[in-house]
């Protein structure tokens, strides 16, 4: 079943001058523009597409990466405001309607917004959304603590950032545990630290403590041999040092450099001002 909106791996039916049919089952037969074919094609071959209606609202095929799937989040841009609604720019030549009704507040040209893309029941079009709290969180997070999950970060608020968690749930990474600079829009890798009573999430960004303390130990002998062998940090340095040198907190440096010591990969200078290598 072809999936408006969403990526679709269909075979070549066959090749007209103007593109390609493609195999859409129920729908039958789905055209792939000229534009969209790079590679010589033949009946049978199997093409990886996205699939929209067009202005005629006939479902068409490109080969095109947009900028969000239906299904997720995205911060987007507005293209051109008229009377029916806003229009982003999803990265595919026919523009992403947000109806008025779907918008927070009334969205200008040039404009970014988070929205969330869904295919409108009356019309089979994909539209967006910009009253996210409507798809978020709607069904109960079941997550292990230290599982890896997808993130998009869309706001700041006075403890951190908060996120939308693989398009389902809420998140948080807290600011005292964050080392590394983040913006909104940002899109990474993050893992789970607890799911709260409430459903929301509280998240992490460097996993299990022993996976974070082996990959930090890694980076800080690798800093100080490309430093010539020595570097003038260790744990009598300040937090902002270390922050700003290894993006973590001083207690992870501590327990990365105590197991390079353990090892003998690295030593500390007499005075316990720099650390070297062996």
């Amino acid at each position: 079943m072809v999936q408006i909106g969403k990526r679709n791996r269909l075979k070549v039916t066959r090749l007209v001058d103007f593109g390609a049919y493609l195999d859409a089952g129920a729908r039958a037969e789905i055209l792939l523009p000229k534009r969209y074919i790079t590679t010589p094609l033949a009946p049978g071959d199997e093409v990886d597409v996205v699939v929209y209606t067009d202005s005629e609202d006939r479902p068409v095929a490109s080969t095109e990466v947009p900028k969000a799937y239906v299904g997720e989040f995205a911060f987007l841009d507005v293209a051109a405001v008229t009377k029916v609604g806003a229009f982003m720019d999803w990265g595919l030549p026919k523009d992403l309607l947000v109806p008025f009704s779907e918008q927070r507040s009334r969205m200008v040209q040039g404009g970014n917004y988070l929205v969330y893309l869904y295919v409108d029941n009356a019309s089979g079009r994909v539209a967006a959304s910009a009253k996210v709290e409507k798809f978020v969180g709607n069904v109960i997070p079941e997550y292990a603590n230290g599982q890896k999950v997808s993130v998009l970060v869309f706001d700041r608020n006075e403890v951190g950032y908060r996120c939308i968690v693989d398009n389902l749930h809420f998140g948080i990474l807290y600011e005292d545990e964050v080392y590394s600079d983040i913006h909104k829009g940002d899109r990474m890798e993050a893992y789970v630290k607890r799911v709260r009573p409430d459903g929301k999430i509280d998240l992490m960004l460097g996993g299990r403590a022993d996976v974070r303390t082996n990959t930090l130990a890694d980076r800080i002998e690798k800093a100080v041999r490309s430093a010539g062998g020595s570097l003038a940090i260790s744990d009598k340095s300040s937090p902002e040092e270390i922050k700003a040198t290894f993006q973590c907190s001083k207690k992870d440096f501590k327990k990365a450099v105590g197991h390079l010591l353990k090892d003998g990969k690295i030593g500390i200078s007499p005075d316990k001002t720099a650390l070297f290598a062996k």
